[in-house]
């Protein structure tokens, strides 16, 4: 008996227990709740600190600064004097009454920036004047700054959340401030921090007369982590100035980790004109320009034919295939002949005539012909043009190529390492390696981005592997330890087969295409290329200035740096592109230029491609007015 009132006593105080608890929660919590919202609370938001960045060597990238925006709540808004309220704000009327329906639109009950980005004096003298504007406050936010005028490709920009996603979002209102575009948007969560609450009451005249009940809501903002880039803003804005006058892209990357060093895309801008209150007329001017693209990010989403530097694929699949060894020998004639037709010759400038080429000198002359047999080689190995291609295609996306390498920047694009299928689909299944040959030199159908190719030459001087490449090192002072970036990547070539190809891209900068950009001291390893470039105008197919490209790695032993160099229209691999790569990996691996590379300095500086986009120009606007 007396267990049972034991246990009738327990339910019945758990019972009362929970009921408490209910109308602690719906009575006096809601009433609570319900107070904190009417007309004499005030709740306005505490913005956190955005987190700063810094490049691998600890200098400031991106700094904050304050901003004050005008917030508007329809709701509470009463009958005001709107001509002077315009003048306060040196906005007319139909200015005023379009942003106020706009604030309509996205929710009447909501705060919404109504004018953003106040100059500070303008700030003190509305200030003082509000109060007499219900519905109407002062919204305090962090903005950006950028101390270095460099890398804006890279670390992106933050801009206002639009209607849209306020509206499905539980923590962003429309006029917030996120990253739109690199790091900032990439790691958008990390940088933002969270934003705190504040209570104030309000007397009847609508001016704040101190916080709610002591504060006792209020919660305070959680600043953003910091990140440390991986990139080396010193080597980013050197080549930069390199490629100052010039369209294409620069990727260096350490080899060892995977670390992005440098990415540049050229023409460029400063990233100081995406903030404060000339970002819209910027943004117009920047987002617009569809001839020099300054926003378009050459170094991760421009795709081009690979050219030359392609040649090295081909050798290591031929060498992990057998079809070639680093002995085999081809005689060139000139070029390479793939069918009996007149056009069906592909011109070699190898300089070399009637005598046999070994794979060596093929890579540092850089033979047409010796990479067709090979390539003829590769594909037909067993009779069989369809799963050989197929298994080529395996070997050359095992390097990165043709798809999205993973790295950690919202930009990108795919490229294209066609297979057996591709084909079948375009020539009916009617084909064999001769209908693709241009796959064997980097033309035809191959397409890779700046990226890639840096990636592809990382893999070479690894001897056979890759680390995905990334441009965040730390966040919060804490190393990235992610499986994706610190666990390497195998390609299908044994690592044997690396060293023929190393030693015959060392031999392009001792005695072949690139030994007129050779640096005393650096051992450096490389190949050039030049991929001609076409285009469609008036339904037909012409031929504009070739693009010139340079791949390379230093030193050859325990290499510090690979890179990809891109030049759109800038003619021979040898002649741009080449002491381009020079210049960048000795700045890099010796933090100065010599006195006797000055010339050479001074050369590609000055050196302006203008002319050559301005006679190209009628060209593209004929094909953009064809497309449309």
């Amino acid at each position: 008996m007396q267990r049972s009132l034991l246990l009738y006593f327990f339910v019945g105080l758990t019972g009362v227990i929970f009921i408490g608890r209910l109308f602690q929660l719906q009575i006096i919590r809601g009433a609570q709740y319900d107070e904190m919202n009417n007309a004499t609370v005030k709740t306005e938001f505490v913005y956190p600190e955005r987190g700063y960045i810094y490049d691998r060597n600890g200098k400031l990238l991106v700094a904050n600064q304050v901003s004050y925006d005008v917030m508007v709540q329809p709701n509470r808004v009463k009958t005001i004097d709107t001509l002077e309220f315009c003048k306060l704000l040196k906005i007319d009327k139909e200015e005023f009454l379009k942003r106020f329906r706009k604030a309509e639109r996205y929710a009447t009950y909501l705060p919404s920036v109504f004018l953003k980005q106040l100059a500070k004096e303008d700030f003190a003298y509305l200030q003082e004047k509000l109060h007499k504007y219900q519905g109407f406050f002062i919204q305090k936010r962090i903005i950006r700054n950028y101390p270095i005028k460099a890398a804006a490709n890279v670390l992106g920009y933050i801009g206002e959340v639009n209607e849209e996603k306020a509206r499905k979002s539980k923590y962003y209102q429309q006029g917030e401030l996120e990253g739109k575009d690199g790091v900032e948007r990439q790691y958008e969560q990390f940088l933002r921090g969270k934003k705190g609450k504040r209570y104030l009451r309000r007397n009847n005249l609508n001016r704040v007369t101190g916080s709610y009940k002591n504060g006792m809501y209020d919660t305070l903002p959680v600043n953003g982590k910091d990140l440390k880039l991986t990139l080396d803003i010193e080597l980013q804005q050197y080549a930069q100035k390199l490629m100052k006058g010039k369209r294409g892209g620069i990727v260096a990357l350490e080899p060892s980790s995977g670390e992005i060093l440098a990415l540049v895309t050229a023409p460029s801008y400063d990233p100081n004109m995406l903030v404060g209150r000339q970002r819209s007329r910027n943004s117009v001017i920047l987002f617009k320009d569809s001839i020099n693209k300054p926003t378009y990010d050459r170094g991760l989403s421009a795709v081009y034919p690979p050219g030359s530097p392609f040649k090295m694929m081909n050798a290591l699949i031929g060498l992990q295939e057998n079809a070639i060894t680093e002995y085999s020998r081809f005689t060139c004639y000139g070029g390479y002949r793939y069918g009996n037709r007149e056009h069906e010759f592909m011109r070699c400038h190898c300089d070399i005539y009637g005598r046999p080429i070994s794979l060596k000198t093929a890579i540092s002359r850089s033979c047409n012909s010796y990479f067709s047999n090979t390539y003829k080689r590769i594909v037909e190995k067993d009779n069989d043009p369809k799963e050989g291609l197929n298994n080529w295609n395996k070997h050359v996306t095992s390097f990165g190529l043709g798809n999205y390498l993973g790295y950690d920047l919202p930009s990108g694009q795919k490229g294209l390492i066609p297979d057996g299928n591709y084909y079948d689909r375009r020539y009916r299944y009617a084909w064999n390696a001769s209908t693709n040959i241009s796959n064997a030199i980097g033309q035809g159908e191959v397409l890779t981005t700046p990226i890639q190719l840096a990636n592809f030459t990382a893999a070479i001087a690894n001897r056979g592997y890759f680390y995905t490449p990334h441009i965040v090192k730390e966040i919060d002072n804490k190393k990235i330890d992610n499986p994706k970036y610190t666990v390497p990547k195998r390609t299908t070539i044994d690592s044997k087969h690396f060293e023929p190809v190393i030693e015959a891209m060392h031999e392009v900068f001792k005695t072949g295409t690139g030994k007129w950009s050779r640096i005393k001291g650096i051992e450096i390893c490389g190949k050039t290329g030049t991929a001609e470039n076409f285009t469609l105008v008036n339904g037909f197919k012409e031929q504009l200035d070739d693009h010139s490209i340079l791949v390379a790695f230093a030193p050859k032993e325990n290499p510090k740096i690979a890179l990809a160099v891109f030049v759109e229209n800038g003619g021979y691999g040898s002649t741009i592109a080449a002491p381009i790569t020079s210049l960048v990996i000795e700045k890099y691996l010796n933090g100065e230029i010599s006195a006797r590379n000055k010339y050479r300095e001074e050369q590609m500086l000055n050196l302006s491609l203008e002319e050559v986009y301005q006679k190209l120009l009628p060209k593209i606007e004929d094909l953009e007015t064809r497309e449309e």
